[in-house]
């Protein structure tokens, strides 16, 4: 037996996160590697300030692992880790395009008594955005489409081709990042059985990095079903700092999440680990 009501949930929810972890206008470059001591400091920063960005120049792979608590009657756990790869390509020298894939690997325990647990792919998102190299006044904007793919398993995925618009809106200023990225997705094909999908994501965030690259970010990952008419409104504080692991510069963080807002079913809290390679130019 299973839950109707938990299908939707599956949907992957556009970046993110402190999830957004983004970059910063300036660091639409990435700046040569330096020495030790204040230099190392201000490229761990530089780079810090990139990754609250999501439209940066600078190629990173997030590996994000969710905690979330409390699904359904049973009270069930879902572990998530997200792989997701960001990649910008130059198309001109005032143009870039980033790619950002979002592709989840699940483990829920049961969520109604008797049902058991299950492990598998959830669906994978794409978005694209087409982005100006140079900020304006320290405003950095993209724009493009998004693509759900139905790659999950059975139990966790909406088995629904998906496309939409994407947009991401943001101003970076002496180590402050704040904006907003949001999506929408309406299936187009799929299984015919399969419930239609209409999906909207809100993201807001803030991100502050110190000159020794720990950053605080604040942000929401809100999505709202059109179909089921549910809202689910995470709030996410989370911390991180820039580490060198030999010459592999890593962001590694930690955050706690909060449900203010679920739908039937939904978890109630969570927690997050974030293991971020970057790989500067």
């Amino acid at each position: 037996m299973r839950i109707p009501a938990m299908k939707h949930f599956v949907l992957p929810a556009a970046l993110l996160s402190a999830g957004a972890m983004s970059e910063p206008a300036r660091a639409q470059e990435a700046e040569p590697p330096s020495g030790t001591g204040a230099s190392a400091a201000s490229d761990g920063q530089a780079l810090a300030d990139q990754l609250a960005n999501p439209v940066s120049s600078l190629i990173s792979v997030p590996l994000q692992s969710n905690y979330d608590c409390c699904y359904g009657p049973a009270g069930g756990d879902r572990y998530t880790l997200n792989i997701q790869p960001v990649i910008p390509l130059g198309l001109s020298k005032d143009w870039n395009l980033i790619t950002r894939t979002i592709l989840p690997v699940i483990s829920q325990e049961e969520t109604v008594r008797g049902a058991g647990g299950d492990t598998g792919l959830g669906d994978t998102l794409q978005s694209f955005f087409l982005s100006p190299k140079a900020a304006k006044n320290g405003i950095v904007w993209g724009v493009g489409p998004a693509i759900l793919w139905p790659t999950g398993k059975s139990t966790f995925t909406a088995d629904k081709f998906g496309a939409g618009p994407t947009a991401v809106l943001l101003k970076q200023n002496r180590g402050l990042t704040y904006g907003f990225l949001a999506n929408h997705i309406w299936s187009f094909a799929g299984k015919s059985s399969a419930s239609s999908v209409s999906q909207t994501f809100m993201q807001p965030f803030i991100t502050k990095t110190l000159p020794d690259s720990t950053s605080f970010a604040l942000n929401t990952e809100t999505s709202y079903d059109w179909k089921n008419k549910d809202w689910v409104v995470p709030v996410n504080l989370s911390v991180s700092h820039v580490v060198k692991f030999g010459k592999q510069p890593v962001s590694l963080g930690v955050g706690a999440r909060y449900y203010p807002e679920r739908a039937r079913n939904g978890p109630e809290w969570g927690a997050r680990f974030v293991m971020t390679l970057l790989f500067p130019e």
